[in-house]
């Protein structure tokens, strides 16, 4: 395999991980949320704990894409 086509295999992997974690961050926030609201708390609380929670999963998958992108240009060096 030629070095420019393993350099863009080692790319997709890295900015495809990037998405990934950003998008599982938002999933696992709203489903913790979904299951405090409904199974935890029998709908009482509901939506509250699912909008909090999914305010926290988009937090920590800005968090995590923040820290990702910060090192991707350390990986070039």
């Amino acid at each position: 395999m030629s070095e420019d086509r393993r350099e863009m295999f080692r790319l997709l992997a890295v900015y495809s991980h990037v998405g990934l974690t950003f998008v599982f961050s938002i999933f696992i926030g709203l489903g913790i949320g979904w299951y405090l609201d409904n199974r935890v708390f029998d709908g009482k609380t509901s939506p509250y704990l699912t909008f909090i929670f999914l305010g926290f999963g988009i937090a920590a998958g800005f968090k995590n894409l923040w820290e990702l992108t910060r090192q991707i240009p350390k990986d070039k060096e």
